[in-house]
């Protein structure tokens, strides 16, 4: 997605080769991640694909199977990657993930600390933000989980941009060799303000720190830690409502004010010449918006504070 070697960095203007990653997709509902291979096959619903007939071929095409079904290959970006992970733990998603990059600022070159890794859905999008020049440090306590972590990001192009540690950050703190080397740190603990010392020791002057807590006095008592070193402390909750918009047909009514899509759905009689009274009803085709029946409700607490300058 993201690797330094121009003959190997994922787009959608590069064509798919033989060992790449490629998201699949069916339906805006239904995608899966697959590793292209030269003799293998994927078998759907929709028929069989050869993935022979992948290769050579830009991200975003349209293929085709045996049956003439037909699917699309997407390159791995870390908004589609989010999507289709393994969640080895509970994840961030992308309303929350995009407001945490805008608000601790991070641009090409920057270093950010991360605890802790879980599934890789933030970091993902972390080491995109300070590609190609900066460096995402991210720490879990689970070995096997900081393991699968190591190999999700080499699938997807990143390793070269982050570094992936085992170490309990609640009980020991990050490491001191990255005392006053990080932009930002985003937490992600169940008792984040045993981390917030620590924390602020890894900040340069007037960096940014963000915890994520799905409870509110999780939230309280990290504000309380913050007080003694931080300033300009915010909590926000992200609450999304997505839409569908589809072509729909709805009743109009033909009178003197002329056709009103819009109006309520009634009849108009019409007098034939045999006397006899008859509907007539008109329907124009229109673009339907609801809210999506599964809306996401609550994810969880964002707060962010900015180490204080010394005077």
């Amino acid at each position: 997605m993201l690797a330094i070697d121009p003959a190997k960095k994922l787009s959608f203007t590069r064509c798919i080769s033989d060992g790449d990653l490629v998201i699949v997709y069916e339906r805006h509902d239904h995608m899966k991640a697959i590793k292209v291979c030269e003799g293998s096959v994927l078998q759907n619903r929709f028929g069989v694909f050869k993935h022979s007939d992948w290769i050579g071929k830009p991200f975003g095409t349209k293929v085709f199977s045996n049956k003439g079904g037909f699917v699309y290959l997407l390159a791995p970006t870390p908004e589609l990657w989010t999507l289709v992970l393994s969640h080895r733990t509970q994840i961030l998603y992308i309303a929350d993930i995009s407001f945490v990059i805008m608000y601790l600022e991070l641009v090409p070159g920057c270093v950010v600390l991360e605890s802790g890794t879980g599934s890789g859905s933030l970091t993902t999008s972390l080491a995109r933000a300070v590609a190609p020049t900066g460096r995402v440090y991210t720490f879990d306590f689970h070995e096997q989980r900081a393991a699968s972590a190591r190999e999700d990001f080499e699938k997807t192009g990143l390793s070269n941009f982050v570094t992936v540690g085992v170490r309990d950050i609640q009980g020991e703190g990050f490491p001191d060799e990255l005392s006053g080397m990080a932009d930002s740190v985003f937490l992600d603990l169940p008792q984040p303000w045993l981390a917030i010392p620590s924390a602020a020791k890894m900040l340069k002057q007037d960096g940014v720190l963000c915890s994520f807590s799905p409870c509110i006095e999780q939230v309280q008592r990290a504000c309380e830690t913050l007080r003694s070193n931080f300033a300009d402390i915010r909590t926000f909750e992200i609450l999304l409502r997505t839409y569908e918009v589809r072509e729909g047909k709805m009743e109009s009514c033909q009178g003197d004010e002329g056709l009103s899509p819009l109006a309520l759905p009634r009849k108009r009689r019409q007098r034939t010449s045999e006397g006899s009274n008859v509907e007539e009803n008109s329907r124009s085709s229109v673009a339907i918006a609801r809210p999506c029946s599964e809306a996401k409700g609550h994810t969880g607490y964002l707060t962010f504070a900015r180490l204080k300058c010394l005077s």
